[in-house]
């Protein structure tokens, strides 16, 4: 299975550090956030993979090269203007030709990608995300109502939802939704499919992953040892 790794955006969650570099290069540890990536994509069998890449993207290229060190095949595509989430796809329409995997460039997890193909191939989706649980504490104390009287009141809740893991499964003809030339996000797609009655499935992982993007989760990915995790052995969910 083919893998898009999007790497094109500025980062500005870790400004000033993403100036200098891009982001998918931040170290973890003594080995970028990107060769982290691409180990695990080796270990889950994903040997052609699509670097999108915009901001610093010479950075990128000189860094990974063909891919070969990682016994992967890289080739890139570079973005003019940025072009979003999932823009990017439109520059791979040729190349795109199966189903495929896209991911964003700044995430680590030991998600098992062959139990989430395996779910997006049992719900015959055009798209399945990967989802995680996570828990936001709340600054605020929140209040309830009827009728300008108040009928609740917690203090500083913490939150459970259901987010998005920045990876997907998809199949070749998601693309002809998705318009070329300018900055189209997963959630401008997401809303396109939902408002043509196009379903979107959902695979639940419950390991690790960690949004590198996010200081918080930066910092955590710094005590874990990424070359020792294998991928998850997930029984098919969704």
């Amino acid at each position: 299975m083919k893998a898009v790794i999007q790497a094109g955006g500025r980062g500005t969650r870790l400004m000033p550090y993403t100036s200098v570099l891009p982001k998918p290069l931040m170290p973890i540890g003594a080995r970028p956030v990107l060769e982290l990536l691409l180990q695990w994509l080796r270990r889950n069998n994903v040997e052609d993979v699509y670097i999108t890449t915009g901001y610093l993207g010479h950075l990128i290229r000189s860094f990974c090269g063909d891919g070969q060190q990682w016994g992967i095949n890289i080739k890139y595509t570079q973005e003019i203007e940025p072009l979003g989430t999932v823009g990017p796809l439109t520059l791979l329409r040729e190349a795109l030709d199966s189903t495929f995997l896209m991911l964003n460039g700044d995430i680590l997890t030991d998600l098992s990608l062959h139990a989430l193909a395996m779910t997006h191939r049992k719900h015959g989706a055009l798209l399945t995300i990967a989802t995680t649980a996570r828990s936001t504490r709340m600054d605020f104390g929140i209040i309830e109502d009827q009728d300008g009287t108040v009928t609740k009141f917690t203090e500083k809740p913490t939150l459970s939802n259901c987010v998005s893991m920045g990876v997907y499964c998809m199949e070749p003809d998601i693309i002809k939704y998705i318009p070329s030339g300018i900055a189209f996000g997963l959630d401008d797609l997401a809303h396109c499919l939902l408002d043509k009655g196009v379903p979107i499935h959902v695979y639940k992982h419950e390991g690790l992953w960690l949004d590198v993007g996010r200081v918080e989760d930066f910092h955590s990915a710094q005590e874990i040892k990424w070359e020792e995790r294998a991928p998850s052995i997930v029984a098919m969910a969704g």
